[in-house]
């Protein structure tokens, strides 16, 4: 591949029925989603963050061989991992959150 849209193209199966295929997807087709991917995250004082200088490093709160998670629009979808694809970074979706749940199961983010 050399550009990540030549990745190939799969349509999100929800229960064994192709999303893609249901008679109102079309209307939503083309609504722009903001998508973003958490590395990790930790807290700290006002006085850690302004002690801070180039160098500095910040502990996350994951392993670095976790999943990273994967939002749209704050929520979270989907949990993947870094790929590179010729010198620009992709997220692999590893596992779809609670695709069997509907949005019940879904976080969002604060």
């Amino acid at each position: 591949m050399s550009d990540l849209s030549e990745a190939p193209a799969r349509g999100d199966r929800r229960g064994g029925k192709d999303v893609t295929m249901a008679p109102n997807f079309d209307l939503l087709a083309g609504v722009s989603l903001r998508v973003s991917v958490e590395v990790g995250s930790t807290s700290m004082t006002l006085s850690d963050l302004l002690s801070m200088a180039e160098g500095s490093v910040v502990e996350l709160d994951r392993a670095a061989n976790d999943l990273l998670d994967i939002y749209a629009n704050g929520t979270l979808i989907a949990r993947g991992e870094i790929v590179n694809v010729d010198g620009r970074y992709g997220i692999q979706v590893a596992e779809v959150v609670a695709a069997d749940r509907g949005l019940a199961g879904f976080d969002r983010r604060a």
